[in-house]
């Protein structure tokens, strides 16, 4: 049973609040969050699961300042999304949220090294060199710093864009279907990295994915269906989540 002292000392990296999404208006409207209230813990490891349609991406996507909500709020820590401009806005994703995609966005002709800082040499800052080489470490990748993207497999390249998210300390990591381009080892090496970046680094880890499998490395799942927060599940396992994916699936 958690105290109400332990309730209140968990920090929260990122929540929305009545949050709402609508996309298009009157009879071609789709409700993509319907009133979705979901915070995420700092230093932990959180999935986002649901069918197909429930929401799961619009959510990291208004969480993280990519999207406008229609109503409700986003906030980043203490910061209400909805009340900065775009430039704060841009600044705000720039120094306190990190990004890794389905398709890993490096650039092609930069090395490895460069990919990494390539935020921070953006922002005109160089970071913390010993953060950005504990990170090399983690992410193993010691010894493909001057390789181009090219020269390196599907994972390694996952591998850079996870260290490139990490390399300016943010407040929260979204990742979006990770995974979903790599075969089953490489995504299990991804995985694995994002774990340790949140227990051995102190990270927050924000996850969508439709992979049980992949879920299965969260500290917590939170589950979505027709845009709505439907469950919340800690210490989960594969075939757990996978029981109750099918439990929503036989509801609709």
């Amino acid at each position: 049973m958690t105290t109400a002292t332990e309730a209140t000392s968990v920090r929260t990296a990122a929540r929305v609040v009545g949050a709402v999404k609508v996309y298009g208006s009157g009879d071609t409207a789709v409700r993509a969050l319907d009133g979705v209230d979901v915070d995420f813990a700092a230093g932990r490891f959180t999935a986002i699961m649901g069918p197909s349609g429930s929401g799961k991406s619009t959510l990291m996507h208004c969480a993280a300042g990519l999207d406008t909500l229609t109503s409700g709020a986003a906030y980043i820590g203490d910061t209400e999304l909805g009340s900065l401009d775009d430039r704060r806005l841009t600044l705000l994703r720039r120094d306190r949220i990190g990004f890794v995609f389905q398709a890993f966005n490096l650039v092609p002709t930069l090395t490895v090294a460069e990919n990494i800082t390539l935020p921070l040499d953006l922002a005109g800052g160089g970071g913390d060199p010993e953060w950005i080489e504990a990170l090399v470490d983690v992410v193993g990748l010691r010894d493909r710093l001057h390789h181009r993207p090219s020269e390196l497999s599907g994972g390694q390249q996952q591998r850079v864009a996870v260290a490139r998210a990490f390399a300016g300390r943010p407040d929260v990591v979204f990742a979006d279907e990770p995974t979903g381009n790599l075969d089953s080892r490489s995504g299990q090496e991804v995985l694995g990295l994002l774990g340790r970046a949140v227990r051995q680094m102190n990270r927050t880890v924000v996850m969508v994915t439709h992979d049980p499998v992949a879920a299965a490395h969260a500290d917590e799942v939170v589950f979505l269906a027709d845009g709505r927060l439907v469950d919340r599940m800690e210490a989960p396992t594969a075939d757990l989540v996978l029981d109750r994916m099918k439990a929503f699936e036989v509801r609709s």
